[in-house]
Parts: C-alpha cells; sequence; structure tokens
C-alpha cells in the first residue's frame, strides 16, 4: 500500500449537508477522505488544518455537493480522487462505481460482475464498507438483488436519505 500524504499536503474543507456536516480531506492528487459529522477516521490526522489551495478541485467538490444537496444532480465522475489506501481490488471496486449516475442502482453481483469477478459480491460489499469518499464514489446507489438497500458505513438512514435526495427509491 503507497504511504499516505503527509499532513503539510492535506486540505481539509467542511460542507454543511441535510446530513450533517461533512469533513473532506484532500491530497495533492485529489479527495481521499469524505467522513460524515463528528465520524472522523483514525486515518485522519488531527493536525490536518483549513487550508487554502489553488488546486481547482477543491473548491469544484465543495460547490458540486452543495449542489448536489440542494437537489439538483450532479456528476462527481470527473473529479480527481485520490486513492492512497486500498487494496487493488478495492480500488477496482471504486473506479468502476463511479460510473453509475446519479440516481440509478446497481446490485452488488452487478458491479462484482462489471469488475469481471461475477462470484466476488460479498467481496464488493467489503470494497464499498471501506470506500473512503461515500457520495463522491456513491456506494450508497449499491443494493441488494432482492431490493434491499444491503449496508452503509455511515448508517441505513444516511443511505436511504442520499437514494431519496436522488429520487432513486
Amino acid at each position: 500500500m503507497p504511504a499516505r500524504p503527509t499532513t503539510d499536503t492535506l486540505i481539509v474543507r467542511e460542507v454543511e449537508s441535510p446530513l450533517g456536516r461533512l469533513r473532506l480531506i484532500f491530497d495533492k492528487v485529489g479527495l481521499c477522505e469524505l467522513h460524515f459529522g463528528g465520524n472522523v477516521s483514525p486515518s485522519s490526522p488531527p493536525q490536518a488544518e483549513e487550508g487554502r489551495s489553488n488546486l481547482w478541485f477543491v473548491e469544484e467538490t465543495v460547490r458540486r455537493l452543495r449542489q448536489y444537496f440542494a437537489g439538483e444532480r450532479v456528476s462527481f465522475e470527473d473529479l480527481p480522487v485520490s486513492f492512497p489506501r486500498g487494496t487493488d481490488f478495492e480500488r477496482r471496486v471504486w473506479s468502476e462505481l463511479r460510473k453509475v449516475p446519479h440516481g440509478r442502482l446497481i446490485t452488488y453481483g452487478e458491479l462484482a460482475t462489471r469488475i469481471g469477478a461475477p462470484a466476488a459480491s460479498r467481496a464488493v460489499g467489503r470494497a464499498l464498507a471501506a470506500n473512503p469518499v461515500p457520495i463522491v464514489v456513491p456506494c450508497h446507489r449499491v443494493v441488494r438483488k432482492g431490493g434491499g438497500l444491503g449496508g452503509f458505513s455511515a448508517g441505513l438512514e444516511k443511505k436511504r436519505a442520499l437514494l431519496e435526495l436522488e429520487k432513486a427509491l
């Protein structure tokens, strides 16, 4: 696994949303973490402070998230995302998931098939649970084959709210 960037390369932004405050952490490549509320993982260094940046994608990501929560159809697929952690399999899952459009649902099995591992739906679920940038990498759009919501690292209430916002439910 590649090493996480040092704190002097991190930029932190916070965005208010109907689901509470989101904390965004960027490295020089792109968005590398998105956390709901005070739910910040130990991987986020506490000394990463609010910073200024000339990296276009920082403010663009914030702008699109605000539009998204205002109910607009927004694509995040072209925004740079950095995956400094994660296995090759997880990165394949996350990369493929970025192609699922706003308001559309896909099953764990369909996602597994898309990455060429049709028998790996449970492994896909584990990869989604490790997704460091929910919403932008839209793991909330993945549901069970029978129509059940499945899981969501931030809780099923937030998953349902995101799907309702996208009018996918």
